[in-house]
């Protein structure tokens, strides 16, 4: 825990960490346990059976529990307290609080409660899915304890604000605990534990045989509620007793039994984060208006069709959630539905809100005539019920919904908008890294490309034809789509950066992405490595990747950025030889992503989009605040300042972004030179010399140093001065080559910058 960070987020911190350990063990502790009841005994690419990595993780996350659970009682509860946050035992408070609260209890909360006991007239209750309960013993006096499950109602608050104090708190499950007497009276309460239990959320499911797919995922959502238990989480001390009848009746080996120290579910805690307390949060980021769609700030038909003549002027970059989703992605579907010169808008959808716009404005689009086909993805996991919702609500409007392709996930972030234009038929793109998902938006950082580029949107038509048609057209112009191009053409990328470096020319690979698991893609990475290939690796989640081996990934870093929001575009940089290629699109370097989902990856081609992107990347790459290393044993160490400036990638892009918005620059984020090193190519660097010759500029030209013409071509002498510090590189785009006195490479077009850079460097 980075203790640099302000309290409340530290909290939010705890709070994810539950969120997401709950969904690992349900996805991938689940499945693994799913593979050991079916007797799976293959391996790994590491040589691990399901049943050792089971016992692995298991052994692995539990103290990682035991953290989380100390760090909260000996440091951040008592911070949160003396910063006037305290939550607090019922015990703790006066007897006057205590008096108030019961009637809080027996007024508001009692009615909602249900004891469930288990005896031989009652069979053990069943146990939703994360829910936290109550175990209780109890008796009437010299009888046998009877086990009573109390559930905490998820529909109330879990914090109780104790009266007259609007900064003090009770837990509901304390509050609960301490006016049993009310729900179970004349009993001799014996003991009270909490408990939670996780469920398997891998529900087996075969598509092939299934006539109905939304029948199909509504058995798989039904099937989930009654799944195996993979985890019990109780409180430390909890007795014996209580805890045998949970493990015999839920079915749970000791291995999975996990013993908490203090609240065993912190996912609640949000609730604490949203408090009015400023000074406890970082300086809270209103995401800003795109300065190239900021001024289109009305849905009258003039001002709508400026969207798209805005589009169609150049390429627009939008980074969320610096750049306003509504501002950017919803402005473009709401244009699309109201346009009178759209046609038809299509869309796909894997994630969404549930109070979603972009559905609305798709069924605006309907309601004003338009063609509209939507790909919602009824698989995407633990969105299911939500999408269902939103495929009945498509339907009942009459729009065409697809709900997915047998076999594969369709996991793109796409849509299509067809305009009719003077000069005939246009068609807008929107290829993004993140969901269509305005809350979302606000939280993880995403990329989303829109564009007029008609080769795109062709490829495009074919993807959404896929969706509604029974197969695939495999010649795209310029995306790369899973599961049917874009493995190759990543594979062919990666192997033609060994070459360039294997033929003594510039080759370097920078990619950023969620996940990098598939175990042909890391070989690559491993070739490419022992080739020469400089390789950074931004990698969110998991890598199997180890970086830093002798002879084999010495040339690889693999950093990790844990900062304010999470780090979700994926972007993927290829030197090439002087002669770059940039891509952004939803895919991570996982087979699940290359070989089993439908996802689109777009080139980015206009140069100064590329220079975000390389400004994204660079200040990735130099930050000292947020960056993690990953070492060549699989652990991560932070990246420290020392004595440096801080740079932190996210303040630099916030900054960047406010900076665009008040000087009204295009491109979305002013980059800031001195904050980042110039570590990947900068493209057409030589049109911004101060005596850059106009085109045609590699004929002879002037030197007043030396009027004699040398063997290069040129009369400049300070090519022969300085001819170690420059070469003619191996490329169709740039005609020089100059290395700086730091040891790295730039890049020109022309003569006249390469001469003027010589000069920077070495006069």
């Amino acid at each position: 825990m980075d203790d640099r960070n302000p309290p409340l987020e530290r909290l939010r911190f705890l709070a994810f960490f539950t969120k997401n350990t709950d969904e690992f063990f349900m996805k991938r502790v689940g499945g693994l346990k799913q593979q050991i009841d079916a007797g799976v005994t293959k391996t790994t690419p590491d040589g691990r059976t399901p049943k050792e990595q089971w016992v692995e993780v298991l052994d692995a996350a539990r103290p990682l529990f035991t953290q989380q659970s100390a760090y909260w009682q000996s440091v951040l509860k008592p911070t949160l307290a003396d910063n006037g946050i305290e939550i607090c035992t019922p015990a703790e408070l006066s007897d006057e609080n205590q008096a108030q609260l019961r009637t809080h209890f027996e007024e508001s909360i009692l009615p909602t409660l249900t004891p469930l006991a288990f005896d031989p007239a009652h069979p053990f209750p069943f146990i939703s899915n994360l829910s936290l309960s109550l175990a209780v013993l109890s008796s009437t006096g010299s009888d046998e304890p009877t086990f009573t499950r109390i559930k905490v109602p998820p529909n109330q608050p879990r914090f109780i604000t104790v009266p007259g104090e609007a900064d003090r708190y009770v837990l509901i499950e304390d509050l609960i605990e301490r006016n049993l007497d009310l729900l179970l009276p004349d009993l001799d309460i014996r003991d009270v534990s909490k408990f939670k239990v996780t469920r398997n959320a891998e529900v087996r499911r075969n598509e092939e045989v299934a006539e109905d797919l939304v029948d199909m995922v509504e058995d798989v959502i039904e099937q989930r509620r009654f799944a195996t238990v993979v985890r019990l989480e109780v409180d430390a001390d909890m007795p014996d007793e209580s805890l045998a009848i949970l493990k015999d009746q839920l079915e749970v080996a000791d291995r999975e039994v996990f013993h908490r120290e203090g609240p065993i579910d912190f996912e609640d805690f949000f609730e604490l984060i949203d408090h009015d307390r400023p000074d406890l949060k970082l300086p809270a980021w209103s995401p800003k208006p795109h300065p190239r769609l900021g001024s289109v700030t009305s849905e009258a038909s003039d001002e709508t069709a400026r969207i798209f003549d805005e589009i169609k002027n150049g390429d627009i970059l939008a980074h969320h959630p610096y750049h306003s989703f509504e501002g950017t992605v919803q402005r473009f579907l709401n244009a699309a539905a109201t346009d009178p010169d759209v046609l038809a808008v299509k869309a796909a959808i894997y994630r969404t809100a549930s109070d979603s716009k972009v559905i609305q404005s798709l069924i605006n689009a309907a309601d004003n005539g338009k063609q509209v086909a939507v790909m919602v993805e009824l698989k995407a996991r633990f969105d299911e019920k939500n999408n269902l919702e939103w495929v009945r609500q498509l339907e009942e409007e009459g729009i065409h919904v697809a709900y997915g392709t047998v076999g594969l996930k369709t996991h793109t972030k796409t849509a299509l908008v067809v305009r009719q234009e003077d000069d005939g038929v246009q068609l807008y793109s929107h290829i993004g890294t993140g969901n269509y998902h305005s809350g979302t938006a606000k939280g993880y950082s995403d990329l989303g490309l829109l564009t007029a580029d008609r080769d795109i949107g062709f490829d495009l038509t074919k993807v959404f034809n896929f969706f509604t048609g029974p197969t695939i057209d495999d010649r795209f112009r310029k995306l790369l789509i899973a599961p049917v191009t874009m493995r190759e053409r990543f594979t062919e990328m990666v192997r033609r950066e060994a070459e360039h470096a294997r033929a003594g020319r510039r080759a370097r690979m920078v990619v950023k992405v969620n996940g990098l698991e598939d175990p042909s893609m890391v070989e690559e990475l491993y070739r490419a490595s022992m080739a020469g290939v400089e390789i950074d690796l931004i990698v969110r989640d998991i890598c199997r990747l180890r970086p830093g081996i002798d002879g084999l990934s010495e040339n690889i870093t693999v950093h990790s950025i844990v900062g304010r929001f999470l780090e979700h575009a994926r972007i993927f940089y290829f030197e090439n030889g002087g002669s770059p290629e940039w891509y952004i699109g939803s895919a991570d370097w996982m087979t699940r992503n290359l070989d089993y989902r439908v996802e689109a990856v777009t080139p980015v081609e206009d140069t100064q989009l590329r220079e975000q992107l390389r400004f994204i990347l660079e200040a990735s790459l130099t930050d000292n605040r947020r960056r993690w290393l990953m070492q060549s044993d699989g652990t991560y160490e932070p990246v420290s300042s020392d004595d440096e400036s801080v740079r932190d990638i996210q303040e630099i892009l916030m900054t960047a972004t406010e900076a665009a918005l008040d000087n009204g620059y295009g491109p979305g984020m002013i980059v800031d030179t001195d904050l980042v090193e110039e570590e990947l190519l900068v493209e057409d660097a030589a049109e911004t010399e101060t005596d850059a010759s106009p085109e045609g500029s590699n004929e002879a030209s002037s030197d007043t140093d030396d009027e004699q013409t040398y063997s290069d071509g040129g009369d400049a002498s300070a090519f022969d001065v300085y001819a170690d510090h420059w070469y003619r590189p191996d490329s169709e785009t740039y005609d020089w080559a100059v290395r700086t006195a730091e040891g790295e490479r730039r890049y020109f077009k022309t003569r006249d910058g390469a001469r003027n850079r010589l000069r920077t460097e070495y006069e």
